[in-house]
């Protein structure tokens, strides 16, 4: 797979308010703020069908993207996208300074492998239940990871993997376990059909209720 170039050419912007926003909008750009590093923030604008077209793309929202403003290079990650609530248009969009060796607090997805041939699906007719998506993570620029792999392969029916079983990239910390032990997550389990789950509930209520000839039986007996 080819390497996503995340270059964007960034303009200053000193025009703002909703008027300057709406005119920036109809000309195809996006306002935008660059901040972080105790620096000041920045106004900026980008170009919107280039951005867009990043945005399509899963590594834009856990990569360190390069912002170039009068010719200068600044290393950013996203934190904040603000859409148009139908049509497909970017509105606004936040952008944090990285600076080497900080550490820096942002989500990076789970992609979760061999779901299929796992032992509780496979095997035992499970169904996958995903409980998260992303992770919230602190690390140092060098360590972000673009996603965190999760394995099932070998996770049974009725298990449950949670926070503390993932292997985290080195240098990655979890958000969460650094709050305590209660709050290690549940990740993803596999577990029964709920189909089959609500069939058997069904057999066991009509196992429970006596048939019209049960109850005469048991009134006759009496």
């Amino acid at each position: 797979m080819a390497t996503i170039d995340f270059t964007i050419q960034a303009e200053l912007r000193t025009d703002t308010g909703k008027g300057a926003s709406r005119r920036l909008r109809r000309e195809e750009k996006v306002p935008a703020i660059l901040y972080g590093a105790d620096k000041e923030a920045v106004s900026i604008t980008v170009d919107h069908n280039k951005v867009n077209n990043m945005a399509d793309h899963e590594a834009f929202y856990s990569h360190i993207l390069t912002l170039v403003i009068d010719g200068k290079k600044h290393e950013a990650i996203l934190k904040d996208v603000q859409r148009h609530p139908y049509k497909p248009k970017l509105t606004h969009l936040d952008f944090q300074r990285v600076v080497k060796g900080q550490k820096l607090h942002t989500h990076v997805p789970v992609h979760f492998v061999n779901e299929a041939s796992s032992v509780g699906v496979k095997e035992e007719g499970g169904v996958v239940v995903h409980h998260i998506a992303d992770l919230e993570v602190t690390c140092l620029p060098k360590d972000l990871p673009e996603f965190v792999e999760v394995d099932i392969a070998n996770l049974k029916l009725g298990e449950t993997l949670h926070l503390t079983d993932l292997n985290m990239p080195k240098g990655v910390e979890l958000v969460e376990l650094a709050k305590g032990e209660d709050h290690d997550q549940a990740v993803v389990s596999i577990t029964a059909p709920r189909v089959e789950k609500e069939a058997e509930e069904t057999e066991e209520v009509s196992a429970e209720v006596p048939t019209a000839k049960e109850a005469k039986e048991e009134k006759d007996a009496e």
